[in-house]
């Protein structure tokens, strides 16, 4: 790509995660192959080299602490997009906080909509298909019984190759810093 974008995200491998992966295979079966997640700054350019980007991400987040997020409802974007998603109950705002931390320098961007940190279920073509996977999503929410809690300790910074496809750059550990005080 000429212009790529990045991003980064906390990978989800956890029951929930494989939950939300299946469920997408099922709603969206032409995007089987993305990863859940949970994404921390959304795509965006940059405004220096991947390696300042790496430097800042690395900074900020070697002075964030680990912690837990919990999973709540399932919502939509409709109509600004059709998009359906699982809402962060617990620990938003230490979402918000890190991202606004995170959205300086090199990875400064305005972004589209403003920030609202979710776990992507799938993003549909049209508001007809989210709808009805929105109500799909949600009857299968009901019935899981896993854990919806997620520990962020590790984030990965991406960058997008093509269209939906993306590819990981390197890992960034949480709290890194604060071990060798």
């Amino acid at each position: 790509m000429q212009n790529p974008r990045y991003a980064l995200v906390a990978y989800v491998k956890s029951p929930v995660g494989e939950f939300v992966e299946n469920l997408r295979r099922e709603l969206h079966p032409d995007l089987p192959h993305l990863a859940a997640h949970l994404t921390i700054l959304p795509p965006r350019p940059l405004r220096g080299t991947e390696s300042q980007a790496l430097q800042e991400i690395e900074r900020i987040c070697g002075e964030a602490e680990p912690f837990e997020v919990t999973l709540d409802g399932v919502e939509t974007f409709i109509p600004a997009t059709p998009t359906v998603y699982l809402r962060v109950a617990h620990a938003a705002s230490r979402l918000r906080e890190l991202h606004d931390q995170l959205n300086t320098q090199s990875l400064s961007f305005v972004e589209e909509w403003s920030y609202l940190p979710h776990v992507t279920i799938a993003k549909m073509a049209a508001e007809p298909a989210a709808q009805e996977a929105f109500r799909t999503a949600r009857e299968r929410w009901a019935k899981y019984l896993g854990s919806r809690r997620i520990m962020l300790e590790r984030l990965t910074f991406v960058r997008e190759e093509s269209p939906n496809c993306w590819v990981d750059l390197a890992p960034v550990l949480l709290g890194r810093n604060l071990v060798s005080r």
